[in-house]
């Protein structure tokens, strides 16, 4: 199984994308995502999901702004 050169995945054959560079090095892409990201040089960022304890924070903000906006 490659692994990713940008994010450090590791993913099945038939899937991801290999890159051939023009001195010969190969990278190994999982996803357009990476792909764009490599590309347009950006840094590696280890992405961020949020907990459930912030969702329920942000849930029931959204469902003061409703009411507020109904009165």
């Amino acid at each position: 199984m490659p692994k990713c050169s940008y994010c450090g995945k590791e993913y099945e054959n038939p899937r991801g994308l290999t890159y051939v560079l023009k001195d010969g090095t190969l990278k190994y892409l999982c996803s357009s995502k990476c792909r764009k990201n490599m590309f347009l040089k950006r840094r590696k960022v280890n992405w961020v999901r949020k907990s459930s304890h912030q969702k329920e924070e942000t849930l029931k903000k959204q469902e003061k702004s409703k009411k507020l906006n109904k009165i």
